[in-house]
């Protein structure tokens, strides 16, 4: 869906994935993995500063930040799980990678929603979603990439 972001955030790899399926969507999954990691380690910062944010955005950063985490997990476990593939397990480990790619996407999308009408520093609140929107945005080249690969033959992962 960002196909700019994609070829930006892809290009320099080119040479490591050349056309293959599986290492083009382990690629994608790590730079999303470690943006979101990035993005995590900010919102912690920021949390620890006092007197930035009013208390109940206190709260909203608190939970974004829980469920940034959550998608740092399902990130990991669809990494590792990529390393796991074989054509007799195929199916069901995609299905898998699926499942947590997407549950990645919907853990940053309730972040934003639930960061929507919190008072905050304006500036504190821009920096904070372009980070978050970013992160939304390359998992969901990655689900798309993730997608990609699972409608391949297994038999050639």
């Amino acid at each position: 869906m960002y196909p700019k972001l994609c070829y930006h955030s892809l290009t320099i790899y080119a040479n490591k994935i050349k056309t293959n399926p599986k290492e083009l969507a382990t690629t994608a999954l790590n730079i999303t993995l470690k943006a979101t990691k990035s993005t995590s380690r900010m919102m912690i910062k920021m949390s620890k500063i006092p007197g930035l944010m009013p208390k109940e955005a206190v709260e909203a950063m608190t939970d974004c930040m829980e469920v940034i985490n959550d998608s740092v997990d399902e990130l990991q476990q669809s990494i590792e799980e990529m390393g796991d593939i074989k054509s007799s397990n195929f199916g069901v480990i995609m299905s898998d990678i699926q499942t947590w790619v997407s549950a990645a996407l919907t853990d940053e999308d309730t972040c934003m929603d639930g960061l929507k009408g919190k008072p905050m520093n304006t500036n504190v609140k821009t920096m904070l979603r372009r980070h978050v929107v970013k992160v939304s945005h390359l998992t969901s080249n990655a689900v798309a990439l993730v997608n990609t690969y699972a409608s391949t033959n297994p038999a050639s992962p």
